[in-house]
């Protein structure tokens, strides 16, 4: 058999096999960006960030029957079937690629969309309602106090109200003995919010770019592949794979 068809014949075949795997991926990593955007959405005002994760989430729905397309096309040998499959793969690579400009774009505007919202939040923090719940898990979960540092909560007027205190969220992990104030800095995270959360939030973004990325490329070897199958189909060396 020729090399160039076989070589493209196993690598459709490869790919056909690993839409399954990477639809699983896709999905996965959507699922992580969105959840972990959600789990701060108090302190994102831009709610089109999820936009990147929407669009994997939506590639990977389609992936695993684009799969069994793909396997069906390569095996039986269908310059149909071959079409058809080029033709997803060429919307899917689009699509990859607009999730990857758009996550370029959202990434460089984190910052910004923190720094505002964050300080609106912590404002309005009366230990009760949706703003302090949001507070408290932010700076529970990312071990941090304040926006910038600790001392942000001197100028907010839950500080005042409460003997001069920081919320219990702001203790170290297993500081029993942590009131709150700032006399005993040894027993407080001290760290302010904004740099961890964005830095979070940055890593996961650019986790699921490189996952588009990395998928992008093996679409491009697909549709070199069925233009290599394509051209030799024309010349009637059409051979199959069991040859």
């Amino acid at each position: 058999m020729d090399c160039g068809i076989l070589t493209s014949k196993t690598v459709l075949l490869f790919l056909s096999l690993t839409f399954w795997a990477a639809g699983a991926a896709l999905a996965y990593v959507g699922s992580y960006v969105i959840k972990s955007y959600n789990n701060f959405e108090d302190f994102v005002s831009d709610k089109y960030s999820v936009i990147p994760a929407a669009i994997i989430i939506g590639v990977a729905v389609v992936m695993f029957v684009i799969g069994i397309v793909g396997c069906c096309a390569t095996l039986r040998e269908s310059k149909v079937g071959l079409g058809f499959f080029l033709i997803i793969i060429m919307i899917i690579f689009a699509a990859e690629v607009t999730a990857f400009v758009f996550g370029f774009i959202y990434r460089g505007r984190i910052k910004g969309d923190l720094e505002k919202s964050m300080n609106g939040v912590f404002q309005k923090y009366d230990g009760v309602n949706t703003e302090a719940h949001a507070v408290d898990y932010l700076q529970s979960q990312l071990e941090c106090c304040g926006v910038n540092n600790i001392t942000d909560w001197t100028a907010i007027p839950w500080y005042g109200q409460h003997n001069n205190s920081v919320p219990h969220s702001c203790c170290k992990a297993n500081a029993t003995q942590c009131t709150g104030q700032l006399t005993r800095l040894d027993l407080l995270n001290t760290q302010g919010c904004e740099a961890k959360l964005e830095q979070m939030l940055q890593d996961v973004l650019s986790y699921a770019m490189l996952v588009i990325l990395g998928f992008a490329i093996i679409k491009l070897f697909g549709m070199l592949s069925i233009c290599v199958i394509t051209c030799r189909s024309k010349k009637k060396d059409y051979q199959p794979l069991y040859a």
